[in-house]
């Protein structure tokens, strides 16, 4: 049976699509077909992290919102584009990008859409492309597309930084997971500074919000330094950050 795995922050700038793109790989090279759908309409991006280019998006999930072709007509298998069969050991990925034209984020912004065309579409991913896993990269903060995304899930993510800020934010996406008895919630570290104890501080998250820590990720500037441009944890792999990243995919496959 296929797990629905929802990848949130509570605001923006946590790294959350970058995770969620290279937790979906690692869950790839399991052998795993994997879905990734961006349902961050409003300030899409994760499809650079898979390489596709605008001109080569003929149809997003935008268009399956407003009735213009089926949602497995905007899935992309992007398996080639991060390294292949060999790479990925016979598992596959596909893309479900959201549209970066400035007219239809608008339109968004002004018409929205029918939310509960959401939870149709991820069933009928599910079912057309044979999924095992379907991410969904969810849009930061608390909106009803991201409360039915959780809603939903067999997994969640929540990824927050080691910031005050972010500390509150947490709180109440933690709440309102157990509220809508999400089966299994994990929290994820990123960008902590190198001058900490991980440890320590592992043990003190999973304290304040009595909940697993599924890793702890650090701040750095290697994977500053790619931009974006590929994901790290395969081009990287004996680094830190990649382990804490298969860590995370571990804990996602032995979810129950």
């Amino acid at each position: 049976m296929a797990k629905i795995v929802s990848i949130h922050s509570f605001r923006g700038g946590t790294g959350k699509s970058n995770i969620t793109a290279n937790v979906a790989a690692q869950v790839a090279r399991m052998g795993k077909r994997v879905g990734v759908i961006d349902t961050d309409i409003q300030s899409p991006g994760i499809h650079v992290l898979f390489g596709m280019e605008e001109d080569r998006m003929d149809k997003t999930l935008n268009d399956y919102l407003w009735g213009k072709c089926a949602i497995e007509e905007t899935a992309y298998d992007v398996g080639a584009r991060v390294g292949g069969e060999q790479t990925l050991h016979g598992g596959v990925i596909y893309l479900i990008p959201s549209s970066i034209r400035v007219g239809e984020i608008t339109r968004i912004l002004q018409e929205g859409y029918n939310v509960g065309l959401l939870n149709n579409g991820f069933r009928a991913l599910i079912h057309k492309l044979n999924l095992d896993y379907l991410f969904i990269d969810t849009h930061p903060g608390l909106n009803e597309e991201t409360l039915l995304s959780i809603a939903i899930s067999d997994v969640l993510l929540i990824i927050m930084r080691p910031d005050q800020q972010d500390f509150q934010g947490t709180a109440v996406t933690v709440d309102v997971a157990r509220k809508l008895q999400v089966p299994n919630l994990f929290l994820v570290v990123n960008k902590a500074l190198s001058s900490y104890d991980f440890d320590d501080l592992q043990k003190q998250v999973e304290k304040i919000y009595e909940s697993q820590v599924a890793a702890v990720l650090p701040l750095s500037e290697d994977v500053a330094g790619l931009q974006s441009a590929d994901l790290f944890s395969l081009q990287s792999p004996k680094h830190p950050f990649s382990k804490g990243i298969r860590d995370i995919a571990a804990a996602v496959e032995a979810a129950k």
